[in-house]
């Protein structure tokens, strides 16, 4: 109901390039995005109040993610902040604004200067944004699942994924965070911990196939118990 169209802007694009061990590297050009504006953000405001949990990152005007995470605290939902692509200089408001704050090791380098090589680190992150104002940080380690550290349960928990070969990580960090939002949605009650495991499932779902489509509705050799 909310999408449109501009003549003033390109569609965003993201270039991809993916290795033989299925990482990747992505060149984004925002485009159209960065013209979406407070007006827009404003018409669809009775949407946002509305919804049990609202999703924001970066590849909009930053101005605009940060007045949808108030507008959707502002009403009592439930707000999700993946800072990506990552800033340097990103607003503090953003930390004590977000219910949940997931970045991945890249991400975390660039805001806290830390390099993510392994738990220790991850734990160094998820504390110095604790102390920023976040509440409840999820640091996600690709193959080696996340780390999760919260006010509420200042000790680090590693939540490891399964293993599987991987042909193409794109799009990894959006199956991650989109499946956290429906359990966050759906199934509120279930421990955080078992939202990540069962993200980071989903996750690894998505790694196995070229491209960001995932074909978990159609594989019967999947676990069932996502749901």
């Amino acid at each position: 109901a909310f999408v449109g169209q501009t003549a003033d802007a390109a569609t965003g694009t993201a270039s991809i390039i993916v290795n033989s061990e299925g990482q990747n590297v992505i060149v984004i050009v925002p485009g159209a995005n960065l013209l979406l504006n407070f007006e827009d953000l404003k018409s669809a405001s009775d949407v946002i109040c509305q919804a049990k949990v609202v999703v924001c990152q970066l590849e909009i005007t930053p101005a605009v993610s940060l007045e949808a995470l108030k507008m959707a605290r502002a009403s009592g939902v439930k707000t999700l902040f993946n800072p990506a692509p990552a800033l340097a200089d990103l607003d503090p408001q953003f930390y004590t604004h977000s219910d949940i704050f997931c970045c991945n090791e890249t991400e975390a380098e660039i805001l806290t200067g830390i390099p993510v090589g392994n738990l220790e680190d991850a734990e160094k992150v998820g504390r110095m944004l604790l102390e920023r104002g976040c509440k409840l940080v999820i640091v996600t380690l690709g193959a080696e699942g996340c780390m999760m550290i919260s006010v509420e349960e200042p000790i680090p928990k590693h939540v490891p994924a399964g293993k599987v070969r991987a042909v193409d990580t794109t799009g990894a960090g959006d199956s991650f965070v989109g499946a956290l939002a429906f359990y966050l949605a759906y199934y509120p009650k279930l421990p955080m911990e078992e939202m990540i495991r069962k993200s980071n499932c989903v996750a690894s779902v998505s790694v196995q196939a070229s491209g960001t489509q995932s074909s978990y509705p159609y594989r019967k050799d999947l676990p069932r118990d996502l749901f």
